[in-house]
């Protein structure tokens, strides 16, 4: 159960934080730890509240975990009329409908006599717990304080639907009534209540019906009880228990716990620090740093751990906590000091290699990043944050770890290390690895990754594609690879590696389109072949060419771009990435450079058809309509004025293009080759004329005078 109103910096907090991509604007993007590589070692992301939490708290055997049914109806902006509802319900469960029909006319009266009175041919769990639950709603605690415990009283057998209930709602009761006594009967009521919900967790493990999961919402009200008689460290391990069992009554209460500490005096601060579990639960909260907005510290939070350093210092258990909070908050000294007390936990190693780069020892480093990775679990998560440049991370500890660890890679030179660290990381950087993968390998040093470890996960379905449903990130990494052979003209090689039947076909056809370009002897078949290669280019040109990173960013479908980072040597930036990243940009380096491809293949298609020829016009026209600047568009129509002939269609070149008509083109290679000799010859017309009649006379002639030869010499 809540055990106040929320303190006014946690509700504004809670009011301001954001609600997910439903209600953004656009999508959300990654952090990227290439971008500054100096921030990204340098920070050490803040934990997970409900991570270091769940530290706290111990598992209880055969307590099942919280489920829907878990509730928590004194929140104010509860509804609780849905609770009443799944109440209703849950007392119906087991009874006959007679029965139902009694219960349910019980829960609406307010005179507990008339209660009685009704419910006397009831069995007697039933009846007594109406009873006391009638007599709790009236504020006579006493009288139901006793009706549960008469039911507690009945043998086993007789009260195996309500048990649960009565002992939780026994507690309740008596909690009430030692807010109500006087003299030293408070402490006493107090400890019989912690007693009763002790029990509703015994008889919920033991089996006693328990649909409202009571035995779970008991160790909330019992960490009430504690907090009101200042057992401080019961009430923080009965709270994190209960958020351990899946409770979000446990975590939300042990936040304002924490909002609590943080505005207590210092006197009475640092006497509740020296209680263990405080210390952990203040711990968690500064190491989270839940209470952070837009990475500003608030105000509070500064003095909590000036207190919490002072009266940590014997605590090793969380050591490497202590270490974490104290690099978070700049003090360097103090996160050395805990870290040599800390155990070999991930965390203490990340902490040390964060400092021995501090001291600029990166082979220290790196040995500390690997032990770190070593040490998390595959499956620790922190939950998701906002950078202080607002881009989304999910932290998972072992997958930052070892993109850190990526960075030194890079610099000194492992590009395979750095990018096997970065996809390790699968989706959480994807954007790094996709940058390493091309940019910075070579296709060949890809290509043999790619062959050797990420095997073609099975294809999406239509209904998937269709329901946006992301791809698997080895997909992904087999489509870049596959547009980068297509892009480094490897066409035979490509298509294997695309994700779906239709891109394989594409590719597969746009190869055989560029083989045939340089390959066909004719010149129309080389245009044509040019021509269609362009169009595809331009059609699909994000999908078989795209850059998944910049300048194209097909990862984000092309609607959307990054921030440029400019690549300068430096500290954590070598020469030969540098060099690397040069040679594999995109040509040209623009926004959605293969537009400019399938523009140069085109012109490639007009520089083989003849200039007269309608195909030499309409394929510069279909290249101004390929978009992909002005200045090209510009020059192509400038092409097709000069050099082109008349069309009619031409008064809105670019727009209103009729398809090339490459059979046409075919016949004009002999009229444009003869054309010239015709040119030359056509001012002597006359004399060519007369020439030839005499030379058909002469030709007459003579085969006249060879057979009058032939027919002499048969004569003879």
């Amino acid at each position: 159960m809540s055990i106040r109103k929320w303190p006014r910096h946690l509700l504004c907090l809670s009011l301001s934080l954001p609600l997910g991509q439903a209600l953004a604007c656009g999508p959300d993007f990654p952090m990227r730890l290439l971008d500054n590589r100096a921030q990204s070692l340098a920070e050490l992301p803040e934990g997970s509240f409900r991570f270091e939490v769940s530290r706290l708290g111990r598992a209880i055997a055969g307590l099942k975990p919280a489920t829907d049914a878990t509730r928590n109806p004194d929140y104010s902006y509860d509804d609780m009329a849905s609770y009443v509802e799944q109440r209703s319900k849950a007392e119906q469960i087991g009874l006959t409908p007679p029965q139902q029909a009694v219960v349910e006319r019980l829960r609406a009266l307010t005179d507990v006599e008339q209660v009685v009175t009704e419910a006397a041919n009831l069995p007697a769990e039933l009846r007594l717990y109406a009873i006391g639950a009638a007599a709790f709603n009236a504020g006579e605690h006493q009288r139901a304080a006793e009706s549960f415990q008469q039911l507690l009283a009945l043998p086993a057998d007789q009260r195996p639907l309500r048990s649960t209930w009565a002992a939780y709602s026994l507690g309740r009761a008596l909690f009430a009534l030692s807010t109500e006594a006087g003299g030293g009967e408070p402490a006493a009521l107090q400890q019989q209540a912690r007693e009763a919900f002790r029990q509703a967790r015994e008889l919920s493990v033991a089996g006693f019906s328990d649909p409202l999961e009571l035995g779970i919402a008991s160790l909330g009200e019992e960490a009430r009880v504690a907090y009101t008689v200042d057992d401080w460290n019961s009430a923080v391990e009965l709270y994190a228990t209960q958020s351990l069992q899946g409770s979000q009554v446990g975590y939300s209460s042990l936040l304002q716990l924490a909002g609590d500490l943080s505005i207590q005096p210092d006197e009475r601060l640092s006497q509740l620090l020296k209680t263990p579990a405080v210390q952990r639960l203040v711990t968690a909260y500064l190491l989270s740093r839940v209470g952070w907005w837009d990475g500003e510290e608030p105000s509070g939070e500064k003095r909590l751990f000036t207190l919490l350093q002072a009266n940590a210092q014997g605590n090793l258990e969380d050591a490497d906590r202590l270490a974490a909070v104290s690099y978070q908050h700049g003090d360097y000294t103090g996160a050395k000091a805990f870290v040599e007390k800390a155990p070999d936990t991930g965390l203490a190693w990340w902490v040390r290699a964060k400092l021995a780069l501090r001291d600029g020892d990166k082979v220290a480093a790196a040995a500390a990043y690997a032990k770190a990775a070593q040490a998390f679990p595959k499956d620790e998560s922190w939950g998701s944050r906002r950078t202080p440049d607002w881009d989304f991370e999910s932290v998972q500890p072992k997958c930052r770890v070892e993109g850190e660890s990526a960075i030194l890679a890079l610099q000194r030179g492992d590009y395979l290390q750095a990018f096997d660290q970065l996809y390790r990381g699968q989706a959480n950087y994807w954007y790094d690895a996709a940058l390493v993968a091309e940019r910075v390998l070579t296709v060949d040093e890809l290509k043999q990754y790619v062959d050797a470890q990420v095997p073609a996960p099975p294809a999406l379905s239509q209904q998937d594609r269709d329901n946006y449903v992301p791809l698997p990130v080895a997909a992904s990494l087999r489509n870049l690879l596959g547009r980068r052979l297509l892009r480094e003209g490897r066409y035979d090689e490509a298509p294997a590696y695309f994700d779906n039947a239709d891109l394989q076909n594409k590719a597969r056809a746009y190869g055989q389109l560029r083989q045939d370009a340089e390959s066909k002897w004719w010149p129309t078949g080389r245009a044509e072949a040019y021509f269609n290669a362009s169009w595809m280019a331009r059609k699909w040109g994000m999908e078989l060419l795209g850059y998944e990173m910049a300048p194209d960013y097909a990862s984000l479908g092309g609607s959307y771009s990054l921030e440029p980072v400019e690549l300068k040597i430096g500290p954590l930036v070598a020469e030969g990435e540098v060099q690397r990243q040069q040679a594999s940009a995109a040509q040209p380096d623009v926004r959605y450079h293969y537009r400019f491809v399938a523009t140069a293949l085109a012109s490639q298609a007009a520089d083989n058809l003849p200039h007269t020829s309608q195909a030499f016009a309409a394929v510069l026209c279909k290249a101004v309509g390929y978009n992909s600047s002005l200045e090209e568009q510009s020059a192509l129509y400038q092409r097709y004025v000069k050099e082109g002939p008349y069309v009619e269609w031409a008064g809105d070149f670019g727009h209103q293009c009729q398809e090339p008509d490459f059979r046409t083109a075919n016949k004009r290679y002999v009229t444009q080759a003869l054309e010239p000799i015709r040119s030359t010859l056509r001012p002597y017309k006359g004399w060519l004329q007369v020439g030839g009649l005499v030379l058909v006379a002469a030709v007459v002639l003579g085969l006249i005078s060879r057979r009058q030869r032939k027919a002499r010499m048969a004569a003879n």
